[in-house]
């Protein structure tokens, strides 16, 4: 099998504003639905704080927490303690993606590791404590599906690596 494409998945605002206060600022149904279709089946990595946000492991698809923290074994999912050993394990489920569900700590670590982004980006800008880092090389577009969600416009827009 070839390498699993390492994919980053996040709903971002214009200031590329993810959370606040442990939650996300953005819930759009089409969104949630979006990210349940594309990572179901495959290996996601996250950090413990947004891990603990989701309250549990998502259904159907292998965790893998990213955590400083040598003592944090909850049931059911893979603790790491690198993002390099996040990946690791997420290829050893020989998926053809493992997709990377943040916080905004481990996309920024996970960022030179990336091939792909899929971001679902809203032309808004609310209060944020957490944001996705700089994605400046991510240049050339592979897919762009416009949508609104209560007078609020966003896209679908999935990246690559300029070459």
């Amino acid at each position: 099998m070839a390498q699993s494409k390492i994919i980053a998945i996040a709903a971002i605002g214009i200031n590329r504003g993810l959370g606040k206060n442990n939650d996300l600022i953005y819930k759009i149904p089409e969104d949630m639905k979006h990210f349940r279709d594309e990572t179901l089946g495959h290996p996601v990595i996250t950090g413990r704080k947004n891990f603990e946000s989701m309250g549990r492991a998502l259904p159907g698809r292998p965790t893998i927490v990213v955590t400083r923290d040598t003592e944090y074994k909850p049931e059911g999912i893979t603790v790491v303690h690198t993002i390099e050993d996040a990946i690791q394990k997420g290829r050893a489920f020989n998926s053809e993606k493992i997709f990377i569900i943040g916080g905004g700590e481990i996309y920024k670590a996970a960022l030179p590791y990336t091939d792909q982004l899929d971001l679902t980006l809203i032309e808004d800008s609310k209060e944020a404590d957490v944001f996705f880092p700089e994605y400046l090389e991510f240049s050339k577009i592979i897919s762009e599906t416009k949508k609104e969600y209560e007078g609020t416009s966003y896209s679908f827009l999935v990246l690559e690596r300029e070459n």
